[in-house]
């Protein structure tokens, strides 16, 4: 895995949580849209601005009343809703709107973000090439970053121990598919909202993404 900054969590012994003392401060509950969602400058690129007002206003980044026993700064996601909760309190929590897996490739769980990282390459797994053989050109050295890269400004990697789950949190080139099951697998989400939540999530953030069950019953595990 390469392009940009990368960061990697070193393996801990025991167990690690992200408690409130590990949080950037927390967001305002009301948010300046019209600057949130403009076009973006980042590096070598300008992420291009969010039409959101096309979108039902459930999807825009805001503070919501979540009732959760997690800790504070643990991430929830709900593919069946398409939301993904950055717990604030046992009371609050940041929302944002996001696109996840088609039927057939949804996943659920719990993970760590193990790797952070700005400006990812992608490369596409073997089952998509399968699908669309044209993408065999970018198995190798992968798909440079840029406005056409499929994992958009920023990738979080999640892990279970050892292991990659190959699932990431990341941007997209198609922010219509937020609000949707569009994705093979992975959580999506607009350029401007993933850069927002890199920026306050630390390496080895717990992220447990819900079963319907869960979801349906909207509390968390």
């Amino acid at each position: 895995m390469g392009g940009g900054l990368m960061l990697m969590a070193v393996p801990l012994s025991g167990c690690y949580s992200v408690g409130l003392h590990d949080q950037p401060d927390l967001p305002d509950e009301t948010f300046d849209y019209a600057s949130a969602y403009a076009a973006w400058p980042d590096g070598d690129y300008t992420w291009p601005a969010i039409n959101y007002k096309s979108f039902d206003q459930k999807y825009w980044r805001q503070v919501v009343d979540y009732k959760s026993y997690e800790k504070p700064g643990t991430i929830i996601v709900d593919p069946y809703n398409n939301f993904l909760y950055w717990t604030l309190s046992r009371k609050k929590a940041l929302r944002y709107g996001i696109g996840v897996g088609r039927a057939g490739f949804a996943w659920s769980g719990e993970a760590l973000i193990r790797v952070k990282r700005e400006h990812p390459i992608w490369r596409p797994p073997q089952e998509m090439i399968a699908r669309k053989p044209s993408l065999g050109r970018y198995w190798e050295k992968g798909m440079e970053p840029g406005l056409k890269n499929p994992l958009g400004a920023r990738a979080m990697d999640l892990w279970q121990g050892p292991k990659d789950t190959l699932f990431r949190i990341h941007g997209t080139n198609k922010p219509s598919s937020i609000g949707t099951k569009a994705s093979s697998g992975c959580i999506r989400m607009w350029q401007q909202d993933v850069i927002d939540l890199f920026s306050r999530v630390p390496l080895r953030t717990k992220v447990i993404v819900l079963t319907k069950e869960q979801a349906e019953q909207h509390q968390t595990v």
